[in-house]
């Protein structure tokens, strides 16, 4: 490995490293807690209806932050493929680079997923009812989620990853009825038969 592509590696990396700390320092201001209010700390919870969902470091949603990884890494591949040999885009080669880009979206959106506005829209739009915000632990387990998938897309090539990201929504629907395109429509054009639908999963 030359100079120059060990620096442009470590500063990637870095880049990295103080946007997941900006991420914890914006949520934090925004009074988000460190982990559950409950005191647990679990790699894992399952029902999506408890409390405990999106205060842990995974949950079911977490596979929707891995197809945001499938996701960014189409895209920021995509944008090097149309902007790479343009002058001041050539760091669209390095897939670092890209990682750190698909990073940063990923950690912009957990920052305005957790302001009240976005709150509020998620308990009044979707299933969400009780939706209080994510844990910062939550929050970094989104990012590790997102980088898997990042990973894996960057594995699999382009179908293999549609193949899987369509296996994944299919799952979630059936056994959340939630994914990633129902989260986004009905928190941009909510449905109440959808909301009713969902619904009837919760524990009376």
């Amino acid at each position: 490995m030359n100079l120059r592509v060990a620096v442009l590696s470590r500063m990637a990396w870095l880049s990295v490293a103080m946007i997941v700390a900006a991420m914890v320092v914006a949520m934090r201001w925004q009074g988000r807690v460190w982990v559950s209010t409950s005191g647990k700390v679990a790699l894992w919870h399952g029902d999506v209806w408890s409390s405990e969902c999106s205060q842990q470091l995974f949950d079911p949603y977490s596979l929707t932050h891995a197809s945001h990884g499938f996701i960014f890494a189409g895209l920021t591949w995509s944008a090097h493929r149309l902007l790479g040999r343009r002058q001041g885009w050539e760091w669209l080669g390095d897939v670092r680079w890209r990682f750190a880009l698909s990073i940063l979206v990923a950690a912009g959106w957990e920052i305005l997923e957790n302001s009240p506005m976005v709150i509020e829209r998620y308990r009044t739009a979707t299933m969400s009812l009780d939706y209080l915000g994510d844990s910062v632990l939550n929050a970094v387990g989104d990012l590790i989620s997102c980088s898997i998938g990042f990973v894996i897309a960057r594995r699999l090539g382009l179908w293999k990853t549609a193949v899987l990201f369509a296996a994944v929504e299919l799952v979630l629907l059936w056994l959340i009825r939630d994914n990633l395109a129902l989260n986004v429509v009905m928190l941009i054009h909510p449905i109440d038969a959808v909301r009713e639908w969902q619904s009837a999963l919760a524990p009376r």
